[in-house]
């Protein structure tokens, strides 16, 4: 019994801080290992679960997640369950849980598990040596971060795990050699481009189409092999030439002064630039990085890790500043990630992805390496004495697996961090923006007198939501975050999870202080993506004269509340499951056409489309009858505390132009602005002050031109004929009753009947 308690104990506390508990349910032992029928106590922190088959040990289980960063597209971890053997072997991979909204939606999950199941029978121990490079997996065009991310995350927990010396035969942690070399940053000269291509500086990769050719026949891939690549075998596919550009010979002889020095302020201790220039038919850059943000084709590698680059760690060259550097294509400076440890003083290699179509959809792919090793020249050797910690033997055995915990210096920096800290200008260009859209509130008063200015300011305030918040950045909104929030609060709450996404949180933090003052009008009239595309769609209709319906006041009011309805709908259902709660809110068409670009199944693509469609006829449909989102925002939205909107006494009775004119028709006729449907498009307000067309505001004109023609000195001067008396603001105006005040009033009546 003792026994018993002791076990059950020692497995909750084992399994605290991980969600093995919550995932091994999931899968069986023979997932894993060939005939084994049952999982054993977890051992050590992080856990790991021996599988055995009968008495006789396995191998053992452990969730990648515990190990390294497995945080997909999506933004949430992918969970996998991996299998290796006593000998570092994975063995097998179970995919339990994820988040990612290109396998949930498009493409298959047993194609991308397939992809990913490539690792398995691959001994993980001469990577964690750093004798070999991280095997590579077949990339699923459309899934490309995916794919990458599991696939890292399964070759780094193991790496992490065997280097903790639980598994693998002990820890493979190499001393120190007694001479150490270093990147010496204080050689600097001028090279030409022949001596640099010469001496290694800069390494070439030249591949003829022949040669590519050749490569797909022997891959085995019949498909591929049937669809060569168009040319002549001797002409040139690619010219690839690659060098250290943060090496400061290489840096100023390849960017010249000014570009060297722009480079060294932007580097962060530790971080390293690499030059990439290529020639010839086919690219280096691809185009995965326009619509993902990541240069798919280029990989770097080095003792284990690797790493690819994202837009952000991209800059673009015109030319090369080394004197007989040919013209090229395309020139690219790439800096390392942070999270990349690149040391410049070993070997490394980049890889080339080479891919070829097969088919309306299908891709297949091959890999071409190019080693670089930074010559001596550029290098500094320095001594150091090999030295052992008092009181520590020279020899050191594995500690017991159950007692051996991860190391808390190797342990990583929080992702969240890592993600803000590599995407400081989108984070910027964000706070800009909503910094400019807070001034344009403020400061209403003074841009709505200027309606042609107001109309083309928000034009391209939506423009830019659309193309750059929502397209690129892909910082859509959606109900699903009001969910999982509010789920969060209820079943622990966490702030790493919501700042692993920083243009969301950021948007999410100016909303919620933004419903304070302008309740759900922020959002849903300037910063959603899927509304400024409505809204812009809707404009390009009315200009090429497309008719559109004005929905009954009555049927109106009965619509709106369809929206309300579904968040409540939506809600209740994620008490009951998150997960589901999401999929029903596919309702909302963010996803397929702000985040995924149109690129799903045809049902998403038609049903965002028919949205669209209605919106040609009927303004911001979605979000007057649909969207759970603008419910959401409304509800909380009623405790703003300041009314900006401006209403004259005569709005609603008897004038009715701003209730008409309304694009999404939240103004009562009566004249009461109805907040919770508001957008804040701020039209009513162009109106307000407008003396050419809000009834109220005529009249104050033609009073003022009236006092302003009877107090001009033409009227003043004397003059035959009879004269009359009118009053104004309590004193008498003296008037000749002559040809010209008879002018004045025919002109006056002309402008009341323009008024009417």
């Amino acid at each position: 019994m003792i026994v018993a308690v002791g076990i059950i104990f020692w497995t909750r506390a084992a399994l605290a801080a991980s969600d093995l508990a919550t995932y091994l349910p999931k899968a069986q032992p023979s997932d894993f290992f060939t005939g084994a029928d049952r999982f054993g106590p977890p051992q050590g922190d992080p856990p790991i679960v021996p599988v055995y088959r009968g008495d006789q040990l396995q191998g053992f289980v452990y969730l990648n997640s515990d190990f390294a960063n497995s945080v997909g597209y999506s933004g949430k971890p992918i969970h996998i369950l991996v299998g290796i053997d006593s000998d570092g072997i994975v063995r097998g991979l179970k995919l339990v849980d994820h988040k990612e909204p290109i396998v949930l939606i498009g493409i298959p999950e047993p194609r991308i598990v397939a992809a990913v199941n490539r690792l398995i029978g691959k001994d993980m121990r001469p990577i964690a040596q750093g004798a070999e490079r991280p095997p590579q997996v077949d990339i699923i065009s459309g899934a490309t971060v995916t794919v990458l991310v599991m696939s890292d995350s399964i070759v780094r927990s193991a790496v992490r795990l065997i280097r903790t010396g639980r598994i693998g035969g002990g820890s493979v942690a190499a001393a120190l050699p007694p001479v150490t070399k270093t990147l010496d940053l204080g050689k600097s000269e001028i090279r030409d481009w022949a001596s640099l291509v010469g001496d290694g500086s800069v390494r070439r990769l030249h591949l003829t189409i022949g040669e590519v050719n050749d490569a797909f026949a022997k891959s085995g891939n019949t498909a591929a092999a049937q669809n060569p690549e168009a040319g002549e075998p001797g002409d040139t596919f690619i010219d690839l030439y690659v060098a250290l550009a943060s090496a400061p010979t290489i840096g100023r002889s390849l960017l010249g002064d000014e570009g060297y020095e722009r480079l060294k302020e932007r580097l962060q201790p530790g971080q390293q630039a690499i030059m990439i220039a290529g020639d010839g038919i086919y690219s280096f850059k691809g185009s995965a990085y326009v619509r993902g943000g990541i240069f798919d084709r280029v990989e770097i590698l080095q003792e284990g890790s690797s790493t690819r680059f994202r837009d952000r760690n991209h800059t673009r060259l015109g030319a090369l500043a080394a004197d007989g550097a040919p013209d090229f294509h395309e020139i690219a400076l790439f800096v390392t990630p942070p999270e990349f440890t690149l040391d410049p003083t070993q070997p490394w290699e980049l890889q080339l992805l080479v891919q070829r179509n097969v088919g309306s959809r299908d891709k297949a792919f091959l890999t071409f390496d190019l080693d670089y090793n930074l010559p001596d020249r550029y290098l500094r050797s320095e001594q150091r004495a090999a030295t052992v910690p008092s009181g520590t033997p020279a020899t050191q055995t594995s500690a017991p697996a159950a007692q051996v915990s991860l190391p808390a210096e190797d342990g990583e920096e929080p992702l969240w961090t890592r993600i803000w800290r590599s995407q400081p200008a989108s984070i910027a260009i964000t706070a800009i923006a909503l910094i400019v859209l807070t001034a344009i509130f403020f400061f209403q008063n003074i841009l709505v007198r200027r309606p042609t200015l107001y109309t083309w300011v928000r034009r391209g305030y939506l423009a830019f939501v659309l193309i750059w918040l929502g397209w690129y950045a892909n910082a859509q909104l959606s109900v699903v975050n009001v969910v999982t929030f509010t789920n969060a609060l209820v079943t622990g709450f966490h702030w790493e999870f919501f700042l692993a996404a920083p243009l969301i949180f950021v948007l999410w933090s100016a909303i919620a202080a933004g419903l304070l003052f302008w309740g759900r009008g922020p959002f849903c009239g300037w910063l959603c993506p899927f509304g400024a595309l409505q809204e812009l769609t809707n404009t390009v209709a009315k200009w090429l004269k497309v008719p559109q319906i004005t929905v009954p006041w009555g049927l109106h009011e009965r619509l709106w509340p369809i929206k309300y309805i579904i968040f409540l709908a939506l809600f209740g259902l994620s008490l009951y499951s998150v997960a589901l709660a999401e999929t029903f809110a596919e309702v909302e068409p963010f996803k397929t056409a702000i985040i995924l670009k149109f690129a799903r199944g045809w049902p998403f693509v038609a049903y965002a489309g028919g949205l669209l469609f209605i919106g040609l006829f009927i303004e911001r449909f979605f979000c007057r009858y649909l969207c759970p989102l603008g419910a959401a925002l409304a509800i909380p939205g009623r405790v703003r505390t300041f009314e900006w909107l401006r209403r004259w006494k005569e709005c609603g009775s008897p004038c009715q132009r701003c209730a008409k004119e309304c694009p999404v028709q939240s103004i009562h006729p009566e004249g009461h602005i109805n907040v919770n449907e508001c957008i804040y498009c701020m039209h009513c307000q162009e109106l307000y002050y407008d003396d050419q067309r809000c009834p109220h505001m005529i009249q104050v004109r033609l009073k003022r031109e009236k006092f302003q023609a009877m107090s001009s000195s033409s009227m003043r001067a004397g003059g035959s004929g009879p004269k009359t008396v009118i009053t104004h603001a309590g004193k008498p105006v003296p008037v000749l009753a002559t040809a010209q005040s008879q002018a004045l009033t025919s002109r006056s009546d002309k402008g009341d009947e323009h008024g009417k």
